[in-house]
């Protein structure tokens, strides 16, 4: 199928939630991505409408031993679930896992609509996760995946995670990204990558002004959620969190300010840790950013499923 074109929108109709239980490619023991916690919450039922919800598993026959390459097998098992629900009519919500799980997601969209779909990203993170192996100054996968998306990096982690044509760059916005490796902002300014702001006050580009550029130029958008957007003080155990980060409040107003948009098909909120010191404050923070997603998405819809 050919890139969507205008789409009409669509009201919360179902809901299917990916949960990923893994750690990049680690399976993660207990509960230590959250998932039985957000689903005791009851925070699914906030959506209103039926909920679907399902866990990929990277099978021991499918791995590799490296760490890039079975991480895009596991991205090629989520897009598969992302490409199920969304054939269906569901709103996807992405939960559990990191950001490296990203790849899967955009992948799942191009398995459904074709390549040539025009997907946009918002990317909510303290981090921009734009570094290269050329970049980065700790080597990490998880500071990689909007550049393997968008065809800078590893690029069979990409293709295996069902992404066949690279997001470019133009459709890309990080919001806050106020923690980067000094080369990983300059590549970031090189490709075009608008880094917005959350919020009334800081640096970058105005969001809502950002998500309409979007809009114009997408038929749906991927809004991805790394819980290390938020201040310190509301995700104590992450092990990359930051300070100087917004509060609840004005993530969630960020979050609004993209679900106006009508064109959400995707919702992804990660990295959250369910066990660790003070790991209560954590899971509580992921739940309401949850619940303020599927409040959101009810208020304004999102972009339909043209038959095949």
């Amino acid at each position: 199928m050919d890139g969507l074109r205008a789409l009409p929108m669509q009201e919360l109709t179902g809901l299917h939630v990916v949960g990923v239980r893994y750690r990049n490619s680690s399976y993660a023991l207990r509960d230590e991505r959250a998932l039985d916690a957000y689903a005791d919450s009851g925070v699914y039922d906030e959506s209103m409408v039926p909920v679907t919800v399902v866990e990929p598993r990277l099978a021991d026959s499918g791995r590799s031993g490296i760490e890039s390459r079975d991480i895009g097998t596991l991205c090629g098992e989520i897009a598969g679930e992302v490409a199920a629900g969304r054939s269906a009519g569901k709103a996807i919500l992405v939960v559990g896992g990191n950001c490296v799980h990203a790849t899967g997601v955009i992948g799942g969209l191009q398995d459904l609509h074709g390549p040539a779909s025009r997907v946009g990203l918002v990317w909510l993170d303290a981090h921009g996760d734009f570094n290269t192996p050329l970049t980065s100054e700790s080597g990490s996968l998880g500071g990689m995946p909007v550049a393997v998306a968008a065809g800078l990096a590893h690029p069979e982690w990409r293709e295996l995670s069902h992404v066949t044509c690279p997001l470019p760059a133009f459709r890309i916005v990080l919001v806050d990204a106020r923690d980067l490796d000094e080369a990983e902002s300059r590549l970031i300014r090189a490709a075009g990558v608008v880094v917005a702001r959350c919020g009334p006050s800081g640096g970058g580009a105005d969001l809502r002004r950002s998500v309409a550029f979007l809009k114009e130029r997408c038929d749906q958008i991927y809004l991805h959620i790394d819980c290390d957007i938020l201040d310190e003080s509301h995700v104590p155990n992450h092990r990359s969190k930051a300070p100087d980060g917004p509060d609840l409040a004005r993530v969630i107003d960020a979050i609004d300010r993209v679900m106006e948009s009508g064109k959400v098909s995707v919702l992804a909120v990660v990295s959250v840790s369910g066990d660790g010191v003070n790991h209560e404050v954590s899971v509580r923070s992921g739940i309401e950013l949850i619940r303020g997603g599927l409040r959101s998405w009810r208020k304004h819809g999102m972009p339909d499923v043209p038959p095949a």
